[in-house]
């Protein structure tokens, strides 16, 4: 039978690591739970959490720092998925509110979310609710958040709400992963092509100039590509606090057009039309539209909030205004499907299964299928792009770095040509 390393909690709210054999990770929890104990994390032995489970249960332990935290506090988006999801696991166990927050803040090893999760408990043992309570750190818990929550407890349903938001946010953070994924391999290759390229014209290059001077004495001696390397390697000398210039011109440039509006939609316009990541970003965002839509629909958000909520995390200037354009049409009594047509962001297939959601009074169920869908096509679209872009960034890495060694050994072959016929003589 598997074996299953555990972390949990006893009646006391004190926690305790240890393993058990059992069937499946849900025969794992009922008997844990049939010990009276509340498991916050379970995983088979074996598995790359259990590994993190023991390391967990290690930092809790000992001298803890205290941290005071503003409103302006932020922490890195997987410290909050880990909480969201240890938080639903404890309440759905039957553990209140207040103790599981309490268990939280006294394990959390991010001093700042520690911080954090304390003043909830306090905030919560006043007398406040807990959505009022996340309200205090909009830079930590967004709109989504503080809105789910507060949904959650006017319909009695807060463990149900945290699971959703907990697989949210887990699918969020994996499509951001494939994204960056995706983006970072091409950024990588050709900083790596710039900086080989900028030492061997800067350094390299100049050195060879040297000794092809003393060997051949003469500048026109020299291959056509050699000295097409050599007229570049100087010009880069000679301009090089110039292009510097440029380069961080552009980036100021770049950066202050991108804090206007109109900069922002022009930007934002063209990475949806961008060749190869055009496509990618298109399906992101459609997946993160309906991902929210669908899960704040779903959790008893009012339509028209949520519309609010999703166009505030869209992440691209186009689809919120096309969000914004469905909020009125949907606040005007009227259908969904003219305003996101008209956007020319979202295919027909996205808006078909949007139709066929708002006759049929499914619309939340349908907007969770699309994001299902696109996620999965996210998947496979990175996965081609990047079976595309290895060879090609090999290849341009290659050209590179080729052109300049050929060009600095041309002259060299010619020499030894030289001396070879000489010699013979």
């Amino acid at each position: 039978m598997p074996r299953f390393h555990y972390i949990a909690l006893d009646q006391n709210g004190q926690e305790t690591a240890g393993d058990l054999e059992a069937a499946s990770e849900a025969d794992a929890y009922n008997q844990l739970r049939a010990s009276g104990y509340y498991p916050t994390q379970v995983a088979a032995e074996g598995a790359g959490q259990a590994a993190a489970i023991k390391k967990r249960a290690k930092t809790s332990k000992g001298k803890e720092k205290v941290v005071r935290v503003g409103a302006n506090a932020r922490v890195k988006s997987k410290v909050l998925m880990i909480f969201t999801r240890q938080l639903a696991t404890l309440i759905d166990s039957g553990l209140p509110l207040l103790r599981g927050l309490t268990v939280l803040g006294r394990q959390e090893p991010v001093p700042v979310m520690k911080a954090t999760i304390n003043t909830l408990a306090e905030n919560v043992q006043t007398g406040s609710t807990f959505s009022e309570s996340l309200q205090q750190y909009p830079r930590i818990f967004n709109k989504l958040y503080v809105n789910m929550v507060k949904a959650g407890e006017l319909g009695g349903v807060l463990e149900l709400v945290l699971n959703r938001l907990a697989e949210y946010q887990e699918k969020a953070q994996k499509l951001k992963n494939k994204i960056v994924a995706a983006m970072v391999y091409p950024i990588i290759v050709m900083c790596i092509a710039a900086g080989i390229m900028v030492f061997l014209m800067l350094v390299i290059v100049p050195r060879f100039e040297t000794i092809f001077e003393d060997m051949l004495g003469s500048k026109e001696k020299l291959p056509e590509l050699t000295k097409w390397v050599i007229g570049f390697s100087r010009w880069m000398w000679e301009y090089i606090w110039y292009i510097i210039a440029v380069v961080v011109t552009v980036f100021v440039s770049w950066r202050a057009m991108a804090a206007t509006k109109g900069g922002r939609l022009w930007i934002d316009g063209m990475k949806l039309k961008l060749p190869l990541f055009g496509d990618v970003q298109r399906k992101t965002a459609i997946s993160r539209f309906t991902r929210t839509l669908g899960t704040l629909v779903t959790s008893g958000v009012p339509i028209l909030q949520a519309l609010n909520i999703t166009r505030d995390t869209a992440g691209n200037v186009v689809v919120s205004n096309a969000i914004m354009k469905v909020h009125d049409a949907v606040k005007e009594g009227e259908s969904m499907v003219g305003p996101l047509e008209a956007s020319n962001v979202f295919p027909p297939m996205v808006i078909s299964m949007v139709d066929v959601g708002e006759e049929t009074g499914q619309l939340p169920e349908m907007l969770l299928k699309i994001a299902d869908v696109y996620e999965d096509e996210v998947d496979n679209s990175v996965s081609a792009l990047t079976s595309m872009l290895e060879p090609l960034m090999i290849v341009i890495l290659a050209l590179v770095v080729g052109v300049i060694v050929m060009a600095l050994f041309l002259p060299l072959i010619d020499v030894i040509k030289n001396l070879s016929g000489g010699g013979g003589g």
